[in-house]
């Protein structure tokens, strides 16, 4: 792969809509592939977290590739999550989905055991030698082992297979010292973030483009905030950043991941069916109240009709009082918000520093 063709822009991670029996709901599913092709993503991530792929049997999870391959014809490329409980298995997901013509798999590091970077290497040393197709390695250092940036820049240099890596630990400076460590030997290397709370400093200080979970709702806003931010409207591109925040912390943090997401895409027009986490009688009735939040956020960019009750100031909630209920925020009380204006700010200083604006 050369730098002209490295995987770039937005990956939507597809949720899986489910009939009331809890199957793949397939005419949903190829609905839902159109509708977010039509509205702009770059590119389609079935199998990731946000699909759930570890709530699906391995046959389910071929079957959703295959709906999505097929339904797409080509049309945008599909990065398809390949990771299974070992590297066996997970070689012969690579094979079947090179069969489908799919672009490149992403493959998560091994998760439930808890590895040193030297087996995280080896890991994915091994499907590296050994792929027919091309991997993106996936670091969530939140459900797997992380993958540390010595072990990204060896594998980059040992096997050119490997390709890219998604990194949704959405950290800045992990992010910056990967590039920097990777990029002068692999140009032709993707840097993609997973989180969608700091995708657009993220894009300003080199990566390539997301996987993120909020394209799936609304693809509309984070193709804009991509085109944007790439097209150095900086200003616009910091209030749909901020307003993405708002909706991304309300889908994350007020209900099991990603059942939020799942009652916000209901919001835009699909049938997504009940999750296969099944949930308590308070957490169901929580769901409600979340799904009128949403459609006020998302009434807000037109994009839904507000609910029957109307919209007040109280049903929309800030991110900083969402993160400070979490716990989240830093001592000084700042917001997320804030930190990202900050972010930004410091970034674009440096471009403009540097001559690169």
């Amino acid at each position: 792969m050369n730098a002209n063709t490295r995987l770039s822009g937005i990956f939507t991670p597809n949720l899986v809509p489910l009939t009331a029996e809890g199957a793949i709901n397939e005419p949903e599913l190829r609905r839902y592939v159109d509708w977010l092709i039509e509205r702009g993503v770059h590119g389609l991530y079935p199998n990731g977290s946000t699909g759930e792929f570890t709530r699906f049997s391995v046959e389910e999870r071929r079957r959703i590739v295959e709906i999505i391959a097929d339904q797409t014809a080509g049309r945008v490329p599909i990065l398809a999550g390949a990771a299974e409980a070992n590297v066996r298995e997970t070689l012969k997901a690579c094979e079947y989905y090179a069969s489908l013509g799919v672009r490149a798999v992403a493959i998560v590091a091994p998760f439930y055991y808890k590895l040193s970077p030297a087996s995280v290497y080896a890991y994915f040393e091994e499907i590296g030698r050994n792929t027919p197709i091309d991997v993106t390695l996936y670091n969530i250092p939140m459900f797997a082992s992380p993958i540390d940036v010595p072990t990204v820049q060896r594998l980059s240099e040992c096997c050119e297979r490997i390709v890219a890596i998604k990194d949704s630990s959405g950290d800045l400076p992990h992010m910056i010292r990967m590039i920097t460590a990777v990029r002068p030997n692999r140009p032709d290397f993707s840097f993609l973030t997973g989180w969608d709370a700091a995708l657009m400093p993220l894009l300003l200080i080199g990566c390539d483009g997301g996987t993120n979970a909020s394209s799936g709702v609304v693809p509309e806003l984070t193709r804009k905030l991509y085109d944007l931010t790439l097209g150095g409207q900086l200003d616009a591109a910091r209030q749909i950043q901020y307003d993405l925040v708002t909706l991304f912390d309300t889908m994350l943090y007020q209900a099991e991941f990603p059942d939020g997401f799942r009652a916000a895409a209901n919001l835009r027009g699909f049938t997504m069916g009940t999750g296969r986490q099944p949930l308590s009688s308070e957490q169901q009735a929580d769901m409600s109240t979340l799904s009128d939040t949403l459609q006020c956020l998302l009434a807000n960019h037109g994009f839904a009709d507000q609910p029957v009750r109307g919209c007040s100031p109280a049903t929309i909630p800030r991110t900083a009082d969402a993160l400070r209920s979490m716990g989240a925020l830093r001592e000084s009380g700042s917001s997320q918000s804030d930190d990202v204006g900050r972010i930004v700010q410091g970034v674009v200083a440096e471009l403009r520093r540097r001559g690169m604006m």
